[in-house]
């Protein structure tokens, strides 16, 4: 036997991008997977258990890439799929000619393939960083994070410590 038979390709441990919990435990403010997409809940309401039916919960949310609404329902007692979600923030180095951002993590590495949000619903959060960065203002700029993609979604002046 060959050492080339043994090599196995390296790849990422499979980890999943969700977790599952009861229908009926989810919360307005909370994060759930509706049609495929990540979404922060809006709404979410339950029904009684009918004469041959299970109470039911109806859920309503906002993709976090896109805004756009979904519904779904599902028994209260059945789990349904709710997604990692993560904020972490950057400090902005620069902005480049067509909307890429340099970021620099904590340690110092830096991070350039997030680009400017460029939803009409961004427009004003765009305009802020844009303006404060061209003004020399230091900004952190805060990242959020599921199912493998990734959205700047604020800024804040960064603090002298």
């Amino acid at each position: 036997m060959s050492d080339d038979e043994n090599q196995f390709e390296q790849g990422n441990a499979g980890s999943s991008h969700t977790y599952t919990e009861s229908a009926g435990s989810l919360k307005k403010g909370g994060y759930v997977m509706l049609k495929g997409h990540p979404c922060k809940i809006t709404d979410v309401s339950t029904s009684k258990a009918g004469k041959h039916g299970h109470a039911k919960a109806s859920i309503v949310g906002k993709d976090i890439f896109t805004n756009k609404t979904y519904e779904d329902s599902a028994p209260t007692s059945h789990n349904i799929d709710v997604p990692f979600v993560t904020k972490k923030e950057y400090t902005l180095m620069d902005i480049q000619g067509d909307g890429f951002v340099i970021l620099m993590n904590d340690d110092g590495s830096t991070k350039e393939d997030l680009k400017l949000p460029e939803t009409e619903d961004d427009f004003n959060l765009v305009k802020e960083i844009r303006d404060q960065f061209d003004a020399g203002k230091d900004l952190l700029i805060s990242v959020l994070s599921a199912m493998g993609e990734e959205k700047i979604v604020g800024s804040r002046e960064a603090q002298d410590k």
